[in-house]
């Protein structure tokens, strides 16, 4: 190197570190600088490795069993820009058990834009409890085996932008809810959140005592339930309350419903319910303080080896209209309340209206309307229109909803029931054991080898 060489050297240095410290003031300012991604085992401080987390860090959990035996509560307060992650190592399946039933598996307490994804939780009493809490993601999650309710938030106050994701959830004790969101009388209330793509199944065996799937108690409001897949449990495999005039309807669509000890779906009041597929009977009915009103049926498929639709106690507004409700007792039964308030229309099924007289007509039968349905109140069964189907086209266009179970566009043709007809068959998911897919779904899914006792 020649002296002139030399020379230039530093001042190179100079510029570089120039361009690396404004870099770095860059992503500093933006808030992404300086994340950290830590890793543990099942022997270390779960609670502490938790705890000492800041906004954007994650805590990745190798696989194994993560054992307790006393209180386990996790607080993690992230930012919208920069959540707080907890989650299963890639590959890896690591499992919290709670050793006794006086103590929840884990308390989620005080926390907000916190994510746990992929992590197993057994044992204990409750699952996965939610406590003072907002902005929380339980996402792919396996819950199973609990002494009680596998997913609550219901200890009081408001929990505004929950999402509980594409979890799988099984195999209750005791009260057995799959997931309890809010309180009884408005005591506490879920808010503006999302609950989709979950599968969510046994909550009916000898030990257990109450066993809803998916239940939304009084007061909460604006919640999307969707696209999830709820079977065999004791109570209703969806039931909702009113919201008790805290805020909109919520909506429930999407979703496939069977096997229940009690109403296979049950509203009280102030939803909107969509497309669904319910393989069992519907009840709008009293419950708390919220009677039958503003509630929108349309769009469904509804299969029943008895009677398949029941409205007591209306008080208000009730639409039932596109609807394709199959009956071996009655398809509609309108049964009490100020039934001047209940509009039924376009709607096409077996079994005949009881309490009206306009809004539904009979079908060509469940066996040449649907490509391959039956009574038997389960899967396998295909509700896709046939050829042919009375459903072809018979909705009313005034209670048009644009999109179908499959989430696929109507094409502007109102098809009662809850697909829109293709002349090519069925392009989504066959209704199965199982998280439902979507067509050219391509979200992270659930690992495949679930625990399943």
């Amino acid at each position: 190197m020649n002296p002139n060489e030399r020379q230039a050297a530093p001042a190179i240095f100079r510029t570089t570190w120039r361009r690396l410290i404004a870099i770095a003031l860059m992503f500093t300012a933006s808030g992404a600088a300086f994340a950290q991604s830590t890793e543990i085992g099942p022997g270390d401080d779960l609670e502490a490795a938790v705890a000492a987390l800041t906004p954007g860090d994650e805590l990745v959990l190798r696989g194994g069993t993560y054992n307790f035996n006393e209180n386990v509560t996790l607080t993690a307060n992230g930012t919208a820009a920069e959540p707080i992650v907890v989650r299963a190592k890639q590959n890896e399946r690591p499992v919290i058990t709670q050793a006794t039933n006086q103590q929840n598996v884990v308390e989620v307490r005080g926390s907000s834009y916190f994510v746990l994804r992929g992590i197993a939780f057994t044992g204990g009493s409750h699952g996965i409890r939610l406590m003072d809490s907002d902005y929380v993601t339980i996402e792919e999650c396996e819950v199973y085996e609990t002494g009680d309710v596998a997913i609550s938030a219901n200890s009081g106050g408001t929990y505004e932008g929950l999402k509980i994701l594409r979890n799988h959830i099984h195999h209750t004790n005791s009260t057995g809810e799959g997931m309890y969101l809010g309180c009884n009388n408005d005591a506490c209330r879920v808010a503006n959140s999302l609950i989709e793509g979950n599968y969510v199944h046994d909550t009916n065996r000898p030990s257990v005592n109450q066993g809803d799937g998916i239940e939304l108690k009084e007061g909460s409001y604006g919640n999307i339930i969707r696209d999830n897949v709820v079977h065999d449990t004791n109570y209703p495999g969806i039931l909702v309350y009113s919201t008790a005039g805290n805020g909109p309807p919520n909506i429930i669509e999407r979703n496939v419903v069977w096997s229940s000890n009690d109403n296979t779906m049950q509203v009280a009041a102030d939803a909107i319910v969509r497309n669904n597929i319910i393989l069992g009977n519907v009840a709008f009915q009293p419950h708390q303080s919220g009677s039958p009103s503003n509630i929108e049926f349309v769009h469904n498929t509804v299969i029943a080896p008895g009677n398949a639709m029941d409205v007591r106690g209306a008080s208000g507004p009730v639409l039932i209209a596109n609807n394709a409700i199959y009956a071996q007792g009655t398809a509609i039964r309108l049964i009490s309340g100020n039934l001047g308030l209940v509009t039924v229309s376009g709607n096409v099924g077996a079994g005949g209206l009881s309490g009206g007289s306009d809004g539904y007509s009979e079908g060509n039968g469940i066996a040449n309307d649907f490509v391959d349905a039956d009574y038997s109140g389960g899967p396998p069964i295909d509700l896709f229109p046939a050829n042919g189907s009375a459903l072809i086209g018979a909705g009313n266009v005034n209670f048009y909803v644009p999109d179908d179970f499959n989430g696929e566009p109507r094409a502007g043709a109102a098809d009662a029931g809850a697909y829109g007809f293709d002349a090519g068959g069925n392009p989504g998911w066959t209704i199965s054991e199982g998280f439902k897919m979507l067509d050219g779904d391509t979200r992270p899914r659930p690992p495949t080898n679930l625990q399943s006792n």
